[in-house]
């Protein structure tokens, strides 16, 4: 090993890369960084721009963690519009329980009237169980699955809650993960933003 030193021998280290790694002490991980005191160039001007720049480093951080999520989301976003890729959740499906067809009907025609959704469908008959009242009842009912944008959802309940017989409206919305590109644009363009 001491033939191989000799041959290959450590390369000549530059004054302000010693002055760096000496000024700079990994002492631990929680402590951070800190300056050994018995340094003689510890108080140098090297040394004192790299303090400064750490403490401007460490101010851009935290500003960096308190913004983050207005900065996911705008990188999302952007990303999106260049990619042209979706957004999971951007988009919701809301499901709508009616008492019968022409309920269901008038409720979809509201809905796209008002542009709250792109695309209703309405489900045929179904069988449903339900405790009402403290009682198990049995009915039929009407499903309408609602396609929209997530950011209308608050809108769109509460439009159906002043319109809709039931003293309790069953609406239930679940975001959109995944799905074919062009439909959810589709859906995107159909269904105006807030």
């Amino acid at each position: 090993m001491d033939g191989l030193r000799e041959r290959c021998p450590r390369p000549a280290r530059s004054t302000a890369l010693m002055i760096i790694e000496r000024s700079l002490n990994p002492t631990s991980l929680r402590g951070g960084w800190k300056r050994p005191s018995s340094h003689a160039h510890a108080n140098g001007p090297l040394a004192k721009l790299i303090i400064s720049a750490r403490g401007v480093l460490s101010e851009v951080l935290a500003l960096l963690v308190l913004t983050s999520p207005l900065l996911w989301g705008l990188a999302l976003q952007l990303h999106s519009a260049v990619t042209g890729t979706y957004i999971p959740g951007t988009h919701s499906i809301a499901l709508v329980t009616c008492l019968n067809e022409q309920i269901a009907r008038d409720i979809a025609r509201a809905i796209m009237d008002k542009k709250l959704a792109a695309y209703v469908n309405i489900l045929p008959k179904s069988s449903a169980l339900y405790f009402w009242k403290g009682e198990l009842e049995e009915s039929t009912e009407i499903l309408l699955l609602v396609k929209t944008r997530t950011s209308k959802i608050g809108d769109l309940t509460n439009y159906i809650r002043s319109i809709h017989p039931f003293e309790m409206p069953d609406i239930i919305s679940l975001p959109i993960d995944r799905g074919n590109p062009p439909y959810l644009r589709w859906i995107g363009e159909n269904v105006p933003r807030d």
